[in-house]
């Protein structure tokens, strides 16, 4: 669910950034706006993230081998961090240094009606794109607050879009009022304010992205109503789970290794079989967890 609604948003995202990716630098070519020309880098690095989280995607699922065995999930939080540098390069670093060099050289904009025409166009095929992400978002996000759906989503595309999306939401609003207050008071400095905001914005959104896609390429553990769900599963029909730790080793993927309880009078065959039905039982109540290693400790009793 999360991969195919990730995919989706990403795709919506990809052609609504294409286009307005266009249809800003035909506009910063007519109005000379340094804050439109920010804006058109803003929707390029957009568009090429699109790119990259499809290819660590499709690059995810290929299957395991004798040097991955455990597969590649991982692809997709490696892509998925390049895209926060991307954004943080190609983006906020672009759009800070033309405003502070429009600072410095100002320069009046022409034709500021067109670049108002197509900022509005824009926010409109922007709020497009964020929908589709909302959209797919909600059916993840079960009860979580957006912050907290951000921050322990453990499929890096759809937080990724939905930060994007809501940056280029604002970056064009900023832009809209930098050009406005340029063409109210024929004063350029507003337009190179609008690009400073816009750089400053497409930093922090990069450097949010980054912090929390780190996180899990170091590895993050399962959430806490899946450890809930694995534990219960264990602990059933009499299971005595001493102790266990997970790991997502993709967005979809968690290893699960645990040391169980059983008694000294209890057989080899009856510790496989108690085994197995524990596994089955993890794997009803968490079908995410995809590798299982449980190891067999004797319960001590107490004397009486």
């Amino acid at each position: 669910m999360s991969t195919e609604g990730g995919t989706k948003a990403i795709v919506a995202a990809l052609i609504a950034n294409t286009g307005i990716a266009v249809s800003k630098f035909i506009a910063a070519g007519i109005t000379g706006s340094a804050s439109m020309l920010a804006e058109g880098v803003h929707s390029v690095a957009d568009a090429a993230n699109q790119v990259l989280l499809l290819i660590g995607g499709k690059r995810s699922r290929r299957a395991a081998n004798a040097a991955h065995p455990f597969g590649f999930g991982r692809e997709r939080y490696i892509y998925a961090f390049i895209v926060s540098i991307v954004l943080f390069s190609v983006g906020g670093a672009y759009a800070l240094y033309e405003g502070y060099h429009k600072l410095l050289d100002p320069h009046e904009v022409s034709s500021p009606m067109v670049a108002i025409v197509v900022l509005v166009i824009a926010i409109v095929l922007e709020a497009f794109s964020l929908r589709t992400a909302v959209k797919e978002s909600n059916a993840v996000r079960g009860k979580q607050t957006w912050v907290q759906f951000i921050r322990r989503a453990k499929s890096p595309e759809l937080p990724v879009v939905l930060l994007e999306d809501i940056g280029a939401l604002v970056g064009l609003i900023a832009a809209l009022f930098g050009v406005g207050l340029t063409m109210i008071t024929h004063d350029p400095i507003f337009d190179a304010l609008g690009t400073l905001v816009i750089g400053v914005l497409l930093v922090c959104i990069a450097i949010v992205l980054a912090t929390e896609i780190r996180s899990m390429l170091i590895g993050e553990s399962a959430s806490a109503e899946d450890i809930a769900a694995i534990e219960a599963a264990i602990r059933a029909e009499d299971g005595d789970l001493i102790h266990m730790k997970t790991l997502h080793i993709g967005p979809d993927e968690i290893l699960l290794a645990a040391k169980i309880a059983v008694t000294d009078s209890e057989s080899g065959a009856q510790i496989a079989a108690e085994i197995d039905a524990t596994e089955e039982r993890i794997r009803a109540a968490v079908p995410t967890v995809t590798q299982i290693y449980l190891e067999p400790d004797i319960k001590l009793v107490a004397a009486k």
